[in-house]
């Protein structure tokens, strides 16, 4: 007994002025999404291929194509910019470009375009299983220019089913191994390698350095009375704001809503990276880690409210509803924000990016019954769980003058220094993420995104214990908040990168794909500076920490 099987088509977010329909004016059959799905702008239609299993197939009509003027022009536009379809068969995705562009740069200069009208699917099967998907072409492609519109295309398509020794459960490899999109292993590989380098060097200099230069400061720091007599009488460095050093920063509700996020970001992307390298992302799995990142981001809601309102009560604040209410709208609040805007641009382009109103309010109850509730009940634990600050010295009631200092060693300095070092530890990286989240690459590569992120916290923790040292060196005991910003202005080396990648490295234009790009920068520059930020706090604290508690007080 035959059985028929059934391609659908995924439509793109960014081709669905491209969409048509195969159904001759018929309404088109759309398949059930999961939420992963529908956030990546996917919308998957049964297509009107028929195809059975083990029947091949030569030269079958699908239709016949008739494009207006306009519908060509888009046609030679797509084909210009590389546009692709994707038919997903048995959850094994097909890919291919919709037509052929020969251009010459030698005079004289040629530029043609082509659509390709006739597909051949060659189906490799195992037994009643399907195993891998493919497609050919046999047939000249029609040329797009000089055409007259309306012009009628013939649309046809072949279907060879070829056995296979390969099993069912080996089948994924072939799914992943695709090379369909461009593949640059071998660079990436040593491009990382090369930033690893670069970044252990770094990493041992500060080391190195920090631990010769406070062995000097606590031998002259710890040396007794009678010998400090006769070497020096004067006080100086970073000893001598000893009482103020632990001075609570102001704004103390923002600041440790910040801690409480980052945290909270922390824990969505190491479960991200986590569950990625558990193989539970799959190139054929449409939006499975958008859904994964929704989810995370909800439970790791208890994160955030513990860590905010533990460290708020820490440095005496008391209301603590306040404080998990402003840790709850402090990434939700610009997120809603600038995804209402490009929601409302996408239905006004009519893509497919624009998020049905049932996603919608899906995506609320998500927020209203897991994400809040949640963040809430770690804002309960914090608070009813909180000791003291167990802080080695003691601070005074009246706070220390702060001596001036030199440019160069500014909190301007301190942020340019702080953010372009993690920069450019995950320089490399950001290409090829940007190439996978706006062009049409897939990742794969996660162990590399591992190792990547564990150098990009190593680097902001060397970081900002080196910066903070240098301040508290300078006298200047303001550091709280400085550790922030230091680590937390990688964010916006990110945002030029962006910028950069946007004019130079894309081929985007017009308001829908500006709108959704600069959106998404923008968050993404902020969770930077969450993350990093609180990052950056903690190294400072756990070296401020040490270093006060091995010194001797008067």
């Amino acid at each position: 007994m035959k059985t028929l099987l059934v391609l659908t088509i995924v439509i793109s977010s960014f081709s669905a002025t491209l969409a048509v329909s195969y159904k001759n004016g018929e309404e088109i059959e759309h398949k059930s999404l999961t939420l992963g799905e529908v956030l990546d702008g996917d919308r998957m239609a049964k297509s009107d291929y028929k195809i059975r299993f083990k029947e091949n197939i030569q030269n079958h009509k699908l239709c016949d194509l008739t494009l207006s003027e306009q519908e060509v022009q888009y046609l030679r536009e797509a084909v210009e910019e590389h546009y692709y379809y994707e038919f997903v068969i048995n959850d094994i995705p097909v890919r291919d470009f919709i037509g052929h562009l020969e251009e010459s740069g030698f005079v004289p200069h040629t530029h043609k375009l082509f659509l390709w009208t006739h597909q051949h699917y060659n189906i490799y099967y195992n037994e009643d299983k399907i195993i891998y998907v493919n497609v050919t072409k046999e047939h000249s492609p029609i040329s797009l220019d000089d055409v007259e519109a309306p012009m009628t295309v013939k649309i046809t398509y072949s279907v060879t089913w070829i056995p296979t020794k390969i099993s069912f459960a080996d089948r994924g490899h072939l799914i992943q191994d695709n090379s369909f999109f461009p593949r640059s292993l071998e660079i990436h590989w040593l491009s990382i390698i090369n930033s690893m380098v670069l970044v252990f060097l770094l990493m041992g200099f500060v080391v190195i350095i920090l631990t010769r230069v406070l062995k000097n400061d606590f031998a002259r720091y710890n040396i007794d009375e009678e010998g400090r007599d006769e070497v020096d009488t004067d006080e100086y460095g970073w000893k001598i704001i000893h009482t103020d050093v632990f001075r609570f920063p102001e704004r103390k509700s923002l600041f440790s809503s910040i801690l409480g996020v980052g945290c909270q970001f922390l824990a969505v992307t190491v479960g991200i990276i986590g569950m990625a390298l558990l193989g539970m992302f799959n190139v054929h799995r449409h939006g499975a880690m958008n859904s994964a990142a929704i989810f995370l981001y909800a439970l790791a809601s208890t994160i955030a409210g513990y860590v905010s309102s533990t460290y708020f009560r820490l440095m005496g604040g008391t209301k603590w509803v306040s404080n998990v209410n402003l840790t709850t709208v402090l990434f939700a609040g610009p997120f809603f924000l600038i995804w209402s805007v490009q929601n409302s641009v996408a239905w006004a382009y009519h893509s497919t990016q624009a998020l049905p109103f049932t996603t919608i309010i899906l995506l609320f109850i998500v927020w209203l019954c897991i994400g809040y509730p949640l963040t809430v009940f770690g804002g309960i634990l914090g608070k009813n769980g909180v000791t003291e600050f167990n802080f080695p010295c003691r601070t005074k009631n009246i706070a220390r003058e702060i001596p001036s200092v030199p440019w160069y060693r500014s909190h301007w300095a301190h942020f340019a220094v702080g953010g372009f070092l993690p920069f450019s530890a995950i320089s490399v990286e950001m290409y090829y993420i940007f190439s996978t989240l706006w062009g049409r690459e897939q990742y794969t590569l996660y162990g590399i995104l591992g190792v990547v992120f564990v150098i990009l916290l190593s680097v902001t923790a060397c970081v900002s214990i080196a910066l903070t040292y240098f301040q508290l060196a300078a006298e200047d005991y303001r550091w709280w908040w400085r550790s922030v910003f230091s680590a937390g202005s990688t964010g916006g080396f990110v945002l030029m990168y962006c910028l950069f990648y946007y004019l130079k490295r894309s081929n985007m234009s017009g308001g829908l794909q500006t709108i959704e790009f600069v959106g998404w920068s923008l968050l993404t520059c902020y969770v930077f500076f969450l993350t990093l930020g609180t990052v950056s706090f903690f190294a400072s604290l756990a070296f401020v920490k040490y270093i006060y508690r091995n010194i001797k007080m008067d």
